[in-house]
């Protein structure tokens, strides 16, 4: 049976909750969790799988996202909001708040004897559910809204994240390879499993947007491996084995405070940050509270 609950939030009437699943906590730091061949989709028209009847979506919204499994909002997160959360992360980064439970991830680029200071470090941070301040983002009414259109009324937020993509060290390590979400998630179904993601600036091509393969949510999950890159991977950076390379892709740009949500077989990735500045996301998964455990043993 799952763990008791923890770090409970509600808004909007919502049950929005985080929970550690069995060994989800080691993800980021010795094994990824994901089963293939499980959370299979189709897609059949005329029908909505992918979202649950509800009044906010409009039916062309709806639609779009049945079909590609992704549905990009524009401005839905403030400005304000956004800048409470990057001060939190530069606290973070030059600890002055102690975060239990936070993983906190460094670029492969950086080489683990040289002495860079604050954010500059950090590529990213998971797991900061126990952070009141950004954990304030996964209970943002604005963004339960949508999510409750996914996930229905109770909500359990699963996995956090604040992407700090570094400016490139010309080795190409900001770059993130082609993967889907589900291969780190032991619980399913797939349909009832959401990520919104936020722009924290301007994202765009130079600074390593999303990269989605529209309407891959309606496939199986692949099997994932670290992709051999010359210069180095990220850790738990996983790679898709196995996908269609001329299969069509989208470049996601996206203003400040922007959010996408999408599914999570969807095949996504990111390209390398060619600025000098480093580009910033975050985003939370969110479930249905009646989603299930998988087993995990002998699965990638």
């Amino acid at each position: 049976p799952p763990p008791p609950l923890t770090s409970a939030a509600s808004q909007r009437g919502k049950n929005t909750k985080h929970f550690d699943p069995p060994c989800v906590a080691e993800a980021g730091r010795e094994r990824c969790i994901g089963r293939c061949n499980e959370g299979t989709s189709t897609f059949s028209p005329g029908t909505f799988r992918y979202t649950v009847d509800n009044s906010y979506l409009t039916p062309e919204q709806r639609q779009f996202y049945e079909e590609n499994g992704f549905l990009h909002i524009k401005k839905l997160v403030s400005d304000g909001h956004l800048e409470i959360f990057r001060e939190e992360f530069e606290r973070i980064c030059r600890k002055e708040v102690v975060v239990p439970g936070l993983t906190v991830m460094r670029d492969v680029g950086i080489a683990k004897t040289e002495y860079v200071p604050g954010q500059q470090a950090v590529s990213k941070i998971q797991d900061f559910q126990n952070n009141e301040i950004l954990f304030g983002y996964c209970c943002l009414p604005e963004i339960l809204q949508y999510v409750e259109c996914f996930t229905g009324p109770d909500i359990m937020a699963m996995h956090t994240m604040l992407i700090n993509k570094p400016p490139d060290s010309g080795m190409k390590t900001s770059r993130h390879p082609f993967h889907q979400d589900l291969h780190y998630f032991p619980f399913r179904p797939a349909e009832h499993i959401v990520c919104s993601w936020t722009a924290m600036e301007r994202v765009h091509r130079d600074n390593g947007c999303l990269v989605v393969l529209p309407g891959t949510h309606v496939g199986s999950l692949r099997p994932h491996v670290y992709p051999d890159w010359p210069g180095g991977v990220n850790k738990m950076y996983h790679g898709i084995h196995g996908y269609d390379p001329s299969h069509s892709r989208l470049h996601l740009e996206m203003d400040k405070g922007d959010t996408v949500f999408f599914h999570p077989l969807l095949i996504h990735g990111s390209g390398s940050n060619v600025t000098s500045g480093f580009r910033k996301a975050i985003s939370c998964h969110y479930a249905s509270a009646d989603c299930y455990y998988i087993d995990v043993k002998n699965t990638s």
